[in-house]
């Protein structure tokens, strides 16, 4: 079920009816879902379904759903199964044949893409990306050639590391639309490009919970270099740490040059 992502005037009258009359609510955070449920007068009993517990509580909620009880899962805040938990059990209940019900509300993804003026007839959601090093340049990598809209979410206290790495992958000047707060009292948007976006939040300390909407490849980011200049740039993105294979996949995404003859480049360095 979704549920309003900041203003509570943003869930639905259908969502409010179902969890009045459910028997149970598996909440994310019951202590989140307990302003909701206190700002409409709902005295629905709650059982805790976050990330830890997503397995071991599972089976309890599946045989509460087999007695017959009608339950309804929620996150903290939008949507479950988008960044949220909620996958393994949709899943399970699939499995045995219990049916399950959206109830449709607002999530940050789609809120973001409406108001980011970037083009919308085809996008990607990447979600969070991945801490570790090694499997973030993997993702950015592939992600390279994408002409779609791509949206991510993220932390603030990990937003300039990601807008550093987005600008190692990506020119600087591809634009992004940076969202703060949707629909909170502190609701922001910021657009410009990714070299600009780095300058404004290393003055502007990141505070709130961030929805980053990037730009898709277009014709404009190929650039002419010549063998000397693609050389030199691929000394410098070595010594950044990127592997051979990465550094050919991120010049063929910028140039007209394949990965492959590139990367024979690297071999002669």
């Amino acid at each position: 079920m979704g549920t309003p992502i900041g203003n509570l005037e943003d869930i639905t009258f259908r969502a409010v009816r179902i969890l009045q009359t459910v028997d149970l609510i598996a909440a994310e955070d019951t202590r989140q879902t307990s302003k909701l449920l206190n700002h409409f007068q709902i005295a629905t009993p709650q059982v805790s379904y976050h990330q830890h517990s997503r397995f071991s509580r599972r089976d309890y909620l599946i045989d509460e759903l087999k007695q017959g009880k009608n339950i309804a899962l929620v996150t903290d805040a939008g949507m479950p199964c988008i960044s949220d938990p909620g996958y393994e059990l949709v899943k399970g209940c699939i499995e045995v044949q219990i049916p399950v019900m959206p109830i449709p509300g607002v999530t940050a993804v789609i809120t973001a893409l409406s108001v980011s003026g970037l083009p919308t007839e085809r996008f990607i959601f990447e979600g969070f990306l991945p801490t570790k090093r090694k499997e973030r340049e993997a993702r950015l990598t592939v992600l390279q050639s994408e002409r779609r809209t791509m949206v991510f979410y993220e932390a603030p206290h990990r937003l300039i590391e990601t807008l550093t790495d987005l600008n190692r992958f990506f020119p600087e000047c591809r634009e992004i639309v940076i969202t703060r707060e949707l629909t909170k009292i502190y609701e922001a948007v910021w657009r410009g490009s990714l070299k600009e976006a780095i300058a404004f939040y290393d003055k502007n300390s990141p505070k709130g919970e961030f929805t980053l909407v990037l730009g898709g490849k277009t014709g404009e980011d190929t650039l002419i270099l010549s063998e000397t200049e693609i050389k030199a740039e691929l000394i410098q993105l070595l010594n950044q740490g990127m592997s051979r294979s990465q550094a050919s996949q991120h010049l063929a995404s910028l140039t007209s040059l394949s990965r492959r003859q590139i990367y024979q480049l690297t071999l002669e360095l």
